[in-house]
């Protein structure tokens, strides 16, 4: 694993993204991986190390999480300005000649590849949804709405540890060493000795003026042409059984995979998430 940057611009100035890469760098076929809301690069480590030997993985922390820096202007955390940024990533790591592009996205990832498979001339060869669609159910945005941006304090990593435990239950079963790792990587000590989530509170802001229905996005997935495949966990609240049968039926006509005993969402790490992601991209 190698630790990256690029620099990004936004209406209020510069920003460094960091990256981890994976993989040969002369390697033609690029996987980009785009973690969740308050997620970051991290969370794709265990596909990460399955994918290297046949493919370059590339993993951004998207600004105000991670190791990326935070933005000065909170109302620029929304998704133009992170498609921009991920235009960037691209353009770095296709620059020295034409590559196939893969993207593999959970939730917010999963609509920004959405988004970007969607467009003209978009370099997206093949794309991975996890645990997103075309629709967003209300209850579930006013879930998300109701924790993120908060910023607790904790105790002692044992204690955060707990806590992402409690609330990240729906990532399904698993191992001690596995939520060890999510909580390491998606947690930081302040300089008190106390610990917190390593994302900018800020990143709820755009959160504050929920629409008071479902958001449809089905104009974007209508767009997108390259092979699909729709990971789900059966119990999801945010991508609905309904919607997903939908898709396999509209668009890209999506393969559908669904994994039993896992919400909201799969956390590729286990070995039957990770074969299906893999098979598709080696197809």
């Amino acid at each position: 694993m190698r630790n990256e940057s690029v620099q990004c611009l936004s209406p209020s100035g510069l920003h460094n993204m960091h990256y981890t890469e994976w993989g040969a760098r002369d390697n033609s076929r690029i996987v980009v991986c785009v973690h969740g809301l308050s997620r970051n690069c991290r969370d794709f480590d265990t596909l990460a190390q399955s994918l290297e030997k046949n493919f370059r993985v590339v993993c951004p922390d998207i600004v105000g999480r991670g190791q990326s820096d935070w933005l000065a202007t909170k109302e620029l955390y929304v998704n133009p300005q992170y498609l921009a940024d991920l235009t960037t990533l691209i353009a770095r790591v296709t620059a020295d000649g034409a590559r196939d592009i893969y993207w593999v996205g959970t939730s917010m990832g999963g609509l920004l590849g959405m988004m970007l498979a969607a467009l003209q001339s978009t370099p997206i060869q093949r794309l991975v949804l996890n645990d997103v669609g075309s629709v967003i159910p209300h209850a579930a945005l006013a879930r998300i709405a109701a924790y993120l941006g908060k910023d607790p304090r904790f105790s002692s990593f044992k204690e955060i540890d707990l806590c992402m435990r409690t609330i990240s239950a729906p990532f399904g079963p698993l191992s001690d060493a596995q939520w060890e790792h999510l909580t390491r990587y998606n947690s930081k000590q302040h300089a008190d000795g106390g610990w917190g989530f390593n994302y900018d509170p800020g990143i709820a802001l755009p959160f504050k003026n929920l629409p008071a229905e479902a958001i449809d996005l089905s104009a974007h997935y209508e767009r997108v042409t390259c092979p699909t495949l729709l990971l789900r966990g059966a119990d999801s609240d945010l991508l609905l059984r309904d919607t997903a049968l939908a898709m396999t039926q509209s668009g890209p006509k999506a393969r559908l995979v669904e994994f039993a005993g896992i919400g909201h969402a799969p956390m590729l790490m286990a070995d039957d998430q990770i074969k299906a992601v893999r098979e598709f991209l080696s197809a």
